[in-house]
């Protein structure tokens, strides 16, 4: 990812809970003034309950089924067109380079976008609007970011980014509209932190607050309705990848995998954080059924969580001593692999290199040598999959 695309994308997480997309504008109807927000009406929700779930755990028809039952009871009102748009985003996050939902997913969003902005020329401290302008430029900014059109994403980040500014300080109207806040506070300071060459951009941005930031993203994950499961994806992988609390992270895996058991992007966090804590037995399990649900073709399921899922099983096998199952699923993590043509990944390189090491095991020390010919050929010098490979290749010339 190139430094240009690592501002643009912390830009539109920074948005709205890293949600994504839009292209060209869509004819919206005509607006008409609501009384109580739609965003706190409490008989709203428990319609909508149901539905949400069914998102999640990627029960699609279902739930679009009762969104557009709300988009005929609200048809000038942004919130279903979002949930419609949302739901299509939900089917991008497994394989973020699927393209065939965009076009849905950014016609929805922007007739949210349409509708929201009418509520706000209707009312200019309108909270509400300014929830869903910030959130359906969010999506279309990161969306972008994804497929590399950094004009349209610079735009919509700064759209966002304008909408964010109108929600601060209105978290009292809804916890709904934490939720930028928190990403903001934690990811402005994330990228100053890691990418110093970008700190001279972030001066024309007000300050973050990364301890804040996570504590917003808990007040949200346990209090909002529409976005808490946002805030909870995102608080799974900060505390994960960034901030070193591996027994929270795993809390939050569990939790989402157990109450959206077939969403197949927190059916492989789960897996990995059962792996990374020694939980073998677990990872076994979880793999397999990822793995099964590759095969019946369930929704969600491709490539990505099966190239996750068979190096798991390769490396559980192997610490076993169980080396043709071992070998079998190291082979399957390739294919998956080069099936999404992603073969810069440590998964892609780690299992050609764990081949060849059980290939000298099986006395092949020829198909050994091919395995770790083909790491050096593949895998950048620095890492340490190349340097591996070198070192066993000079150790089976000299023996």
């Amino acid at each position: 990812m190139n430094i240009f695309r690592i501002l643009l994308t912390g830009f539109w997480v920074i948005g709205l809970g890293g949600w994504t997309i839009g292209y060209g504008q869509a004819q919206a109807p005509e607006i008409s003034m609501q009384k109580t927000p739609l965003l706190l009406d409490m008989n709203m929700q428990i319609d909508a309950t149901q539905a949400v779930n069914d998102m999640y755990n990627f029960k699609f028809d279902r739930a679009e089924r009762q969104f557009r039952w709300i988009k005929q009871d609200h048809p000038n009102h942004p919130l279903p067109y979002f949930l419609l748009g949302l739901s299509e985003w939900w089917k991008i996050v497994p394989n973020p380079h699927e393209t065939k939902y965009d076009a849905r997913c950014i016609a929805y969003m922007d007739t949210a976008t349409v509708l929201a902005d009418r509520m706000l020329e209707a009312d200019e401290d309108d909270p509400e609007a300014a929830f869903f302008l910030a959130a359906a430029y969010a999506f279309k900014g990161r969306l972008h970011s994804e497929r590399r059109d950094f004009a349209r994403a610079a735009s919509d980040g700064r759209l966002s980014l304008k909408y964010l500014e109108l929600c601060k300080g209105k978290e009292d109207f809804s916890p709904e509209l934490l939720l930028g806040d928190a990403l903001y506070n934690y990811y402005a300071e994330w990228i100053k932190d890691n990418y110093p060459i970008l700190r001279p951009l972030m001066v024309f941005f007000p300050n973050g607050d990364k301890n804040l930031g996570i504590k917003q993203l808990k007040t949200v994950s346990n209090n909002a309705f529409y976005t808490r499961t946002e805030a909870q994806y995102f608080l799974m992988r900060i505390l994960s990848e960034e901030q070193n609390d591996p027994r929270e992270a795993f809390r939050i895996s569990e939790y989402l995998h157990q109450t959206f058991p077939d969403n197949a992007y927190f059916h492989r966090y789960y897996a990995r954080q059962l792996y990374s804590r020694g939980k073998h037995r677990d990872a076994e399990r979880e793999s397999l059924e990822i793995l099964a649900k590759i095969d019946s073709g369930m929704t969600g399921y491709e490539a990505t969580s099966g190239r996750y899922a068979a190096f798991f099983l390769g490396q559980i096998y192997q610490m076993r001593g169980e080396l043709d199952l071992a070998e079998q699923n190291y082979k399957k993590a390739i294919t998956y692999a080069e099936a999404i043509d992603a073969t810069e990944s440590g998964y892609y390189h780690y299992s050609m290199l764990y081949l060849g090491e059980i290939a000298e095991k099986q006395n092949k020390p020829d198909l050994a040598k091919d395995y770790y010919k083909q790491v050096k050929k593949e895998a950048k010098r620095s890492s340490r999959a190349h340097e591996k490979a070198r070192e066993n290749l000079r150790d089976l010339r000299q023996g």
